[in-house]
């Protein structure tokens, strides 16, 4: 039996709760820059933060990844708290989002993969984009055999990718289902091939399709990662925390447990050795509640870590768990968009 007006009670309640329970939130950024492909919608352009930097200003309180851990173990209050935060470990987060947080005295935290610091790698899924997403020609026929299974797409058409293609289908990015190419559903479909996969077996196909494209292995600058001295750099003053991010970008999930915490550990101890001060701060690649398992939390506990962001969605409040803290994921929003999300995020 339904009974009438439960739905309106119901959110009144939940209006009265969000105006008694304190809450903070944790905003997860990747890059600041722009591009003109960004399919993994990764890049916010150094205009749109700045505008998100003046909304968290005029509408929260700016807190450190460090200060709000520190307020879940005494029970303080988060009311309407906000943490920045980035993922992975770009170049552009020391030139582009750095000075931008100075200016507005925000503080943040970066989580780095340490393996790719001082890399001349690009992250997989940036070298997917190079490979199958940039203007050229390709084979017609691509075969690839990924743990013991055999795969074959024909590109058809999509073997010519023109610069008048290339510019019509650029803003195309993964969260549309439809795919404008062969070569979009090439990107989509290898991408998620390879996520799960180990590191080696990872580098080894890529090493095998760049071959297969004609692509060469240099790092363009536009996809560049920390060197180690820009690390420092970028942890100096003591406005941004660094965190770790792994060492290769791993789904912790599909990996043995001893391999979950060497990758773990190991990021810890790299990054430590860099800069020169302890690394209390993890966040989980990928982070889904699917990506990570009770086994991956009890072992950044082990090795240490106060306090570990995943990036499924939530606020934060007095019982949370620090070991697993929501975070909300940002797009390139205007400051108009962003400031609606943000109300809407505080308030639950």
């Amino acid at each position: 039996m339904r009974i009438r007006g439960i739905g309106r009670l119901q959110r009144i309640a939940r209006r009265v709760t969000n105006l008694v329970v304190p809450r903070a939130i944790i905003l997860l950024y990747h890059r600041i820059t722009e591009l003109p492909s960004d399919p993994q919608l990764l890049c916010v352009t150094p205009q749109h933060f700045r505008q998100h930097l003046e909304v968290l200003c005029k509408k929260g309180y700016p807190l450190s990844l460090q200060q709000i851990a520190q307020s879940l173990r005494d029970g303080k209050s988060l009311l309407r708290s906000v943490v920045v935060t980035f993922d992975d470990g770009y170049a552009d987060n020391l030139y582009n989002a750095r000075p931008l947080l100075k200016r507005y005295d925000v503080p943040a935290t970066v989580f780095v993969t340490a393996g790719y610091v001082g890399s001349d790698r690009e992250f997989w899924y940036d070298d997917l984009e190079r490979i199958f997403l940039s203007p050229g020609r390709l084979p017609e026929v691509l075969r690839l055999s990924v743990e013991g299974k055999p795969y074959q797409w024909e590109l058809g058409p999509a073997d010519d990718y023109d610069n008048e293609t290339y510019r019509s289908c650029r803003g195309w990015n993964v969260s549309r289902k439809e795919n404008p190419t062969m070569r979009h559903l090439l990107y989509r479909s290898i991408s998620e091939i390879l996520r799960p996969l180990p590191d080696a077996r990872r580098q080894n196909i890529l090493d095998y399709l760049r071959q297969w494209a004609g692509v060469n292995t240099i790092q363009r600058p536009t996809h560049r990662t920390l060197s180690a001295d820009e690390l420092v750099r970028l942890a100096n003053g003591g406005l941004i925390e660094i965190g770790a991010h792994t060492v290769s970008h791993p789904v912790l999930a599909a990996m043995p447990l001893d391999l979950q915490k060497e990758e773990i550990s190991h990021s810890k101890t790299r990054l430590e050795k860099i800069l020169g001060r302890r690394v209390s701060s993890f966040a989980y690649p990928f982070g889904g509640r699917s990506h990570y398992t009770d086994e991956t939390v009890a072992a950044v506990r082990e090795f240490g870590f106060e306090s570990a962001c995943s990036s499924f969605a939530g606020t934060v409040c007095r019982g949370t768990d620090r070991w697993q803290l929501p975070r909300f994921l940002v797009r390139d929003w205007d400051g108009e968009q962003f400031g609606r999300y943000f109300e809407g995020w505080i308030n639950g």
